[in-house]
């Protein structure tokens, strides 16, 4: 599954004042964006890219009508940072492409899972990248989430044990899916830079429109003519894509993200149901075991993040005189 615009997740964000409140609203957003993973999965034959634009044009349409509704329109569209902007959403659509064609090949919960090593691989390029210090139990638990990945992939990635398995299908899906993962990270590191001038309502109304626009450039490698029931699909998509985003920014004003973050992990269970139920597909005993340690291990960079939070936060009042 492609992976929620994370980047956007404390817009109009305020104190934290009704966890539970914020924890419903969490796990309301995971419904949508499974629900818009398995539109996107049912429209198989369609192209990636289309499937790029589709998700990101009508997504827009709940996110501006909730800014106009809110009186914030116009901050969607300030920026001091036209490029920065062009830049994340290069990073993004190519993170977003991939990752919609690991669904065409991959099992729904498999897509799903791989895509849960983005947190991981931002705490690795933050620290080779950005000379961000991470301690012994991050890097520890950045490796045990990493083997987790490995579990998962190996079974389609079987040319290292001396199969063929690299050129079918699920193989490069595999593939697919871990670089939709590592671009996914380096999307959000970019999205790191512009929250220090850039409001994020800009930097979701312009990575949805530059995503849009980028998109477009695949028209001549291959776009099709979507069936009634593909528009359809490819729509709700879109609209499940924009209103799951405004949920999941909801729930931030209620609780802080240590609080609300582990809940992604509901996808899993959901997309295992809805794999099984809908496209047939049989959770391996090996997706199963390398989901658990990589949602484990970001579970536990995450409460790690919020402690070393509360840290530089006490170490800063101390200081205050």
């Amino acid at each position: 599954m492609s992976a929620p615009d994370s980047t956007s997740t404390q817009v109009f964000a305020a104190s934290a004042a009704s966890p539970m409140r914020g924890i419903m609203l969490k796990v309301v957003s995971v419904f949508f964006f499974v629900g818009m993973a398995t539109m996107l999965k049912a429209t198989e034959t369609i192209p990636s890219g289309e499937m790029v634009f589709f998700r990101s044009f009508f997504a827009l349409l709940p996110v501006l009508g909730y800014l106009a509704w809110k009186g914030r329109l116009a901050n969607a569209f300030a920026t001091k940072r036209p490029l920065g902007h062009i830049l994340r959403g290069l990073v993004g659509v190519a993170s977003m492409s991939l990752g919609f064609f690991a669904l065409t090949r991959l099992p729904l919960p498999e897509a799903t899972a791989i895509t849960y090593a983005t947190p991981l691989l931002i705490v690795i390029f933050s620290a080779v990248l950005l000379n961000e210090r991470v301690h012994f139990f991050r890097w520890t638990a950045v490796v045990v989430g990493l083997v987790g990945v490995v579990i998962i992939l190996w079974p389609r990635l079987t040319v290292f044990s001396g199969g063929e398995a690299l050129g079918n299908a699920e193989a490069v899906g595999a593939l697919a899916a871990l670089l939709a993962a590592v671009l996914s990270a380096f999307a959000m590191m970019a999205v790191r830079n512009l929250v220090h001038t850039e409001r994020t309502e800009a930097i979701v109304t312009y990575f949805f429109i530059s995503a849009s626009v980028l998109s477009l450039l695949t028209l001549p490698f291959g776009w099709v003519w979507p069936t009634p029931q593909q528009a359809a699909l490819l729509v709700g998509a879109g609209f499940f894509g924009g209103i799951g985003q405004l949920l999941m920014t909801s729930s931030y004003r209620h609780a802080d993200m240590s609080v609300i973050a582990p809940f992604e992990y509901v996808s899993l269970i959901l997309t295992i149901i809805l794999g099984y139920f809908i496209f047939s597909d049989v959770p391996t005993l090996t997706m199963i075991l390398g989901a658990i340690i990589i949602v484990g291990s970001g579970i536990a960079v995450i409460l790690r993040e919020h402690r070393l939070g509360l840290d530089r936060v006490r170490a800063k009042e101390a200081n205050t005189p």
